[in-house]
């Protein structure tokens, strides 16, 4: 059933790059600010329920469907990509597919061996989250460099972000990634709970990371906590 809704959506994109003039037009760099918009609005259904209250609220007051209709929107930005991709013969929606498919089998090898067939259940269920984490940036690292990978390598996979990342996130990514080094570039954890922060223009972006290091350290979300409190303000 599912194949068939995913089909069925990319023959959909298709029929609309060849007969709609308005999606006929668009281009990669055209869609880019609907990619953001369509993944910010499926962020802001997920964050309008508490964490802790999903399985009692979402399905009865209705955020599950309007989730639903946000993925999907989501989706047919990557159709939409895609069979633009595909017209200048460079990638298909299957190669996306397959592409995250691979790579999440090279990643997860607690799961999924070699070829991609899940572990027998002796092997299945051996591992901790720390594990997992710590195993996917090793794996990530060992991709991204070769045999003579050197400390600069490790330092480029750590900030190697999205430039469009809002600052807090990127912020946040940078001190869990550093977090599953096997030295911490940034020294040990900070264990305290509260910070004092000195307001000046040359130091206030050294000041906010370090706090970012604090509120990760007690698995803070300092992106999505602000955003949640602005969103209280409107």
């Amino acid at each position: 059933m599912a194949d068939a809704g995913l089909e069925r959506l990319v023959w959909i994109t298709a029929q609309l790059r060849k007969y709609c003039p308005w999606t006929q037009e668009l281009t990669h760099h055209q869609l880019t600010e609907y990619l953001i918009e369509e993944a910010y609005e499926a962020v802001e259904v997920i964050e309008s329920v508490p964490a802790g209250q999903w399985d009692d609220v979402a399905a009865d007051n209705g955020t599950y469907d309007e989730f639903r209709k946000e993925l999907g929107d989501v989706l047919f930005q990557v159709t939409l990509h895609s069979a633009i991709a595909e017209e200048a013969d460079a990638f298909s929606v299957d190669d996306v597919a397959d592409a995250i498919s691979q790579k999440m089998i090279r990643r997860n090898p607690h799961v999924f061996d070699a070829h991609g067939q899940l572990l027998s259940e002796e092997q299945l269920g051996d591992v901790t989250v720390d594990d997992v984490e710590k195993n996917w940036e090793q794996i990530k690292q060992a991709e991204n460099a070769d045999e003579a990978a050197t400390s600069e390598a490790t330092r480029s996979s750590i900030y190697d972000l999205p430039p469009g990342l809002p600052a807090l996130a990127a912020a946040a990514k940078i001190v869990d990634r550093a977090g599953r080094q096997t030295v911490d570039p940034f020294g040990e954890k900070p264990t305290a709970t509260s910070a004092t922060i000195t307001v000046t223009a040359d130091n206030i972006g050294a000041e906010l990371f370090e706090l970012v290091r604090l509120a990760r350290a007690h698995d803070v979300d300092l992106e999505s906590e602000l955003r949640q409190y602005i969103n209280q303000l409107r």
